[in-house]
């Protein structure tokens, strides 16, 4: 578990962020629980910082790359 300490970004592929995003998204319109849509919101605003783009311009991005695989 000391490993564990840090994760990074560059382990995941952008179709899995895509898909944690859209399962987040799906999860939290459907069982109305709104941690869902919360936990969505700032994975994207973390991943948003990260990368250095604006939160919509990171959906278009990831969207994009998902739909070139």
């Amino acid at each position: 578990m000391n490993n564990f300490d840090k994760i990074t970004i560059q382990e995941m592929s952008k179709s899995d962020m895509l898909l944690i995003i859209q399962a987040l998204e799906y999860t939290g319109q459907n069982t109305k629980i709104d941690d869902f849509l919360t936990l969505k919101d700032s994975f994207i605003k973390e991943l948003s910082i990260l990368s250095e783009i604006p939160e919509k311009d990171f959906i278009d991005y990831l969207q994009r790359e998902a739909q070139a695989l």
